[in-house]
């Protein structure tokens, strides 16, 4: 079966090697491209980010941009998607469409007030029950793009 959508991850300043390793490999399976912002928490020839994203990493288009401005000013017409435990905009009550964004912030701090508050109307989370810190962050990804891969067919 081929995925005939395309979206676009977002890690902002990613720090634990084996969760994007495994978004690479996310990628490479949901014909996603991968944009890792700032400064990582983790050399790239980690062996723990090679041994996760395992022989996908050749099939993923992957780049890397100093800022979320940056990266933002080049897609201006484009929808993005910032994901957060501080909304109350479920994920599954929007229509996403091909090509959106979907924004990961760091797994221990998540993405700045600033940025949230700022982008409110696109800040969407995933349900968790109550007392909960939050998902991990790979299955996060994997969450939020394949509900945005069923509704784009």
């Amino acid at each position: 079966m081929k995925i005939k959508s395309s979206f676009n991850i977002v890690l902002v300043e990613p720090e634990i090697p084996q969760n994007t390793g495994n978004i690479v490999r996310l990628c490479a399976c949901t014909n996603s491209k991968l944009f890792l912002i700032g400064k990582l928490g983790f050399s790239v020839d980690s062996r723990h980010l090679k041994r996760a994203g395992l022989d996908y990493w050749d099939s993923v288009d992957i780049k890397r941009i100093p800022t979320l401005e940056e990266l933002q000013s080049q897609y201006p017409d484009k929808n993005f998607y910032y994901l957060t435990t501080k909304s109350k905009n479920v994920y599954t009550e929007r229509n996403f469409t091909n090509g959106d964004f979907f924004v990961f912030g760091p797994e221990t701090r998540g993405l700045d007030e600033e940025l949230l508050k700022k982008n409110s109307a696109m800040a969407i989370t995933i349900p968790m029950n109550e007392g909960q810190r939050s998902l991990n962050l790979s299955n996060s990804v994997a969450i939020v793009v394949y509900e945005a891969i069923r509704q784009n067919g």
